[in-house]
């Protein structure tokens, strides 16, 4: 088991490193002071798991701040996916990181970037999405309820 701890931590920086450079790439001014911090954050959470949320977070809000082209935000959150996974997964780490959840991830990544080619205008659709989620949610465990 210490074994498999040791893996998904020792990956984790892998991915979370790449995650804050993507994010700050295009970065200037108070983002970079923010980068720095989602860095500092990620060495933190090699010892104390919970700051690997700040670190997303934080580069989260550098990609707010900077506005960085679609690209690099895809791949920011690419690499955040994998980086939580990792730090977040322990013991079960060699269980977690499996072909379905990379392709479930580089699926979902890649349907992102898609929709972003389209310059739709709809100010509600972030309103409905909740509903949308909900029904899907209802849909896809109303076999296993009746």
């Amino acid at each position: 088991m210490a074994a498999v701890l040791q893996r998904g931590s020792a990956l984790a920086p892998i991915f979370g490193l790449p995650m804050v450079a993507a994010a700050a790439l295009e970065s200037h001014g108070t983002a970079i002071v923010l980068a720095l911090a989602a860095l500092i954050a990620v060495a933190i959470s090699t010892v104390f798991r919970p700051a690997a949320t700040l670190a997303v977070l934080l580069s989260m809000a550098v990609i707010v701040i900077s506005d960085p082209s679609y690209l690099l935000v895809t791949l920011s959150g690419l690499f955040a996916v994998a980086y939580l996974v990792c730090r977040h997964a322990g013991p079960a780490a060699d269980v977690v990181i499996t072909a379905p959840t990379i392709v479930a991830a580089s699926g979902f990544t890649f349907a992102g970037l898609v929709a972003t080619a389209f310059p739709l205008q709809l100010p509600w659709l972030p309103l409905v999405a909740p509903l949308a989620v909900l029904a899907i949610y209802v849909l896809a465990t109303r076999p296993f309820l009746g």
